[in-house]
């Protein structure tokens, strides 16, 4: 067996250990794929941009930029790395995260470079990889709950105000 085949099975995916269990729809796991690849575009386009200067921390901060690109599209989109022989096992333990791991580490890599170089190029260049992180945060929240359970809520604590009230007014009397 070849070390790609061996890579190939360790990147299928488990139906048991499925990410299915975070609680994200199949359309909101696609428009967090689709922000990580244009993010990584985004990423890549500005770094390069960031790296024609004279400046280093802007070259630095290009660098990085591309680098968060590369690491975008490897763990969202690894067909586009089909000619990297670990992109399908990086790929499949990045899917392999919770998504509040994926947002800090989406977040903290977008927020580096503009603390390197604060420039409009740094700043919008990772505003769609930020972005990327903020989508998985928000799925890491859960989902919102229904009218009726709150309004369910909202009735027992009513009920239980009105008792203290009540109780209140019993004991001045």
């Amino acid at each position: 067996m070849s070390s790609q085949d061996e890579q190939f099975q360790a990147a299928a995916p488990d139906p048991a250990a499925s990410s299915a269990d975070d609680g994200m729809t199949w359309w909101y796991r696609w428009l967090c794929r689709i922000a990580g690849v244009i993010g990584g575009l985004s990423c890549a386009f500005a770094g390069l941009w960031n790296c024609v200067t004279i400046n280093p921390l802007n070259i630095a901060a290009g660098v990085w930029m591309m680098l968060n690109a590369f690491v975008l599209f490897l763990c969202e989109a690894p067909f586009c790395c089909q000619f990297i022989e670990f992109a399908n096992a990086v790929a499949a333990r990045a899917d392999k995260l919770r998504p509040w791991q994926k947002a800090v580490f989406y977040c903290g890599m977008a927020v580096f470079p503009v603390v390197l170089s604060l420039t409009l190029t740094t700043l919008f260049g990772n505003a769609i990889a930020f972005a990327t992180g903020v989508l998985y945060g928000l799925s890491a929240l859960g989902k919102k709950g229904d009218a009726i359970s709150y309004a369910r809520i909202h009735q027992q604590q009513k009920q239980m105000d009105e008792e203290k009230l009540m109780g209140g007014l019993e004991g001045q009397a």
